[in-house]
């Protein structure tokens, strides 16, 4: 069985920014690019306040990205439940991100009645190369 989003990229974007404006503290770093059939798109926009000694992109600001991604395909595919939370979360560091564009990729591995697994890879905008990858577990209230 094929997943149909419910809700289009901009539905989320506007249920973000009313739901979880936080994420815009500091200027807008995190927007929806798109969503498809088991898939939500992200890209994060690393600047100076992303970055730790090294000029690196930070382990906390990937996460960031990941977990975004995450609650976007999910919202995309069970619809504008603010109450789905992560469970357990995984992250492998695979390569250094240098500061710009990221793009943070989630693909639906499993939609439950309660669960959502979903997988996220994480690369450099214009690079096929990963620079994280992770795994999360959402659980989902009633609907």
């Amino acid at each position: 069985m094929v997943l149909q989003p419910v809700m289009t990229a901009e539905e989320v974007s506007e249920f973000l920014d009313r739901e979880f404006p936080q994420i815009h503290e500091g200027g807008r770093a995190f927007s929806v690019e798109g969503v498809a059939p088991g898939l939500g798109v992200m890209r994060f926009s690393a600047g100076d306040r992303h970055l730790r000694p090294g000029g690196t992109v930070s382990g906390p600001a990937l996460f960031t990205l990941a977990d975004l991604a995450a609650y976007v395909v999910i919202l995309a595919h069970i619809g504008p439940v603010a109450l789905a939370v992560t469970t357990t979360a995984t992250i492998n560091f695979l390569r250094k991100p240098e500061p710009g564009d990221l793009i943070g990729e989630a693909r639906i591995l499993k939609l439950g009645k309660r669960l959502v697994v979903v997988e996220i890879g994480i690369r450099s905008d214009g690079s096929e190369d990963l620079v994280a990858h992770t795994t999360m577990t959402y659980s989902i209230p009633n609907r």
